[in-house]
């Protein structure tokens, strides 16, 4: 079973926001809400995320771009945005998604996600990267 196919399923079945496998095992699980578990994963990992496989329930762009800079190999999600599969294809990550949708949305359901708003015109990983950990710090305060 393929590293994707084990993230997949370990989201599925535990009913996780977040699962990441390598070489056929679980190395992170999440059931944070938007990309805290991104960086949670990529605080705790660091490099060991390179050639991994994330399943994840939502990937807008903000998630694609931390998952090009984690440079995973492969990425599930039930919730693809256009923006996420665009930034996805952009770098050669392969990818597998259940819907796809416009754009990703607030929890009110009327507004765009603050991470997709916010990650609009990035398109350096690395720079998205510090970008979004920062916006993320000031978010968590504000609520």
């Amino acid at each position: 079973m393929s590293d994707l196919e084990i993230a997949k399923q370990t989201l599925k079945k535990r009913k996780l926001a977040l699962a990441i496998a390598k070489n056929g095992k679980i190395i992170f699980q999440s059931d944070s809400h938007g990309v805290i578990g991104l960086f949670e994963a990529i605080e705790q990992l660091g490099d060991e995320l390179k050639g991994a496989a994330v399943a994840d329930r939502i990937v807008g762009k903000a998630a694609a771009l931390l998952c090009v800079y984690s440079q995973v190999d492969a990425v599930f999600a039930s919730v693809l945005s256009l923006k996420g599969k665009d930034t996805l294809e952009k770098n050669d990550i392969k990818y597998e998604y259940e819907i796809l949708v416009p754009r990703i949305l607030d929890k009110t359901g009327k507004d765009a996600c603050p991470f997709e708003k916010f990650s609009l015109n990035l398109e350096n990983p690395e720079e998205a990267y510090f970008r979004l950990k920062e916006f993320a710090k000031k978010i968590r305060k504000e609520m």
